[in-house]
């Protein structure tokens, strides 16, 4: 189903995992979709993994983090297309950055800003960004944000991931708030542990030698408070977003989407 057909997409932060499953999901559903990152090898190669398959995909060398680049990037994007449909953004943040694991009487302020920084504040940029020109073009896109259920959980030693993603929670409500009044949506989605990442599996192999345990025990905790016994793929989150983002989607505008088959400890 092409319910994305002739739908400009711009995905930041493309060369990992979790944007390369959004931007392939949007391709698959017709989309044009840029696929930017600071990687400009491995944004190519998802570019040309797309064009293989069929869809239509653009890579370009953009820092998520620095707006100059973020505007001249969208700008030729609607300069190239007359318009802007969506744009996502799966910046991360490596673990021990953020002070994840730490006490938070032992983790550094600087550890806790972190994640508020570069996760919250990448979003904060592409989108904000994103909706000037929406709103120039009269496009009515989507802003499609991501965040972790670590917002609405109660996990030790987190704080500052913890805060960034409740963060991202209200900067979703408060644009679509105000962005609403021109057609924009905003939309986020709230993902528990994706355990094929390679960032999951590295933190699980770190906290296992960390805490002394074996690594299938401390995979373990990541499942136990699954109310089905199946996990989410990043297949499926790729398929979740081209739904998001669609026509059909606009029922979700300013909600939070949790994306993890159903979770007992998450509010």
């Amino acid at each position: 189903m092409e319910n994305l057909k002739d739908k400009v997409a711009v995905v930041f932060a493309a060369s990992g995992q979790v944007g390369g499953a959004i931007a392939r999901g949007f391709a698959a559903h017709g989309a044009k979709v840029y696929v930017t990152a600071l990687n400009l090898a491995a944004v190519e190669a998802l570019a040309a993994e797309i064009i293989a398959d069929g869809g239509q995909a653009q890579a370009g060398k953009v820092d998520a983090l620095n707006e100059a680049e973020i505007d001249a990037y969208i700008q030729q994007v609607v300069a190239d297309n007359g318009r802007l449909d969506m744009v996502f953004n799966g910046i991360g943040s490596y673990y021990k950055d953020a002070g994840s694991g730490t006490p938070t009487t032992m983790a550094t302020f600087e550890q806790f800003l972190h994640p508020l920084q570069r996760i919250c504040g990448s979003q904060f940029l592409t989108s904000r960004v994103a909706a000037k020109y929406m709103i120039q073009t009269g496009s009515q896109g989507t802003l499609l944000q991501f965040t972790a259920s670590m917002a609405r959980s109660k996990t030790p030693n987190m704080a500052g991931f913890a805060a960034a993603c409740a963060a991202i929670e209200g900067l979703t409500r408060v644009m679509a708030a105000e962005f609403g009044q021109h057609g924009i949506k905003s939309i986020c989605i709230a993902s528990g542990a994706l355990l094929e990442t390679r960032k999951i599996q590295g933190m699980i192999t770190d906290f296992s030698a960390a805490l002394g345990l074996p690594r299938e025990q401390v995979a373990a905790n990541y499942t136990r408070f699954d109310i089905l016994k199946t996990v989410p793929t990043l297949k499926q989150l790729g398929e979740t977003a081209a739904f998001l983002v669609s026509d059909n989607g606009m029922v979700f505008n300013s909600h939070i989407v949790d994306f993890d088959c159903g979770k007992l400890n998450i509010l």
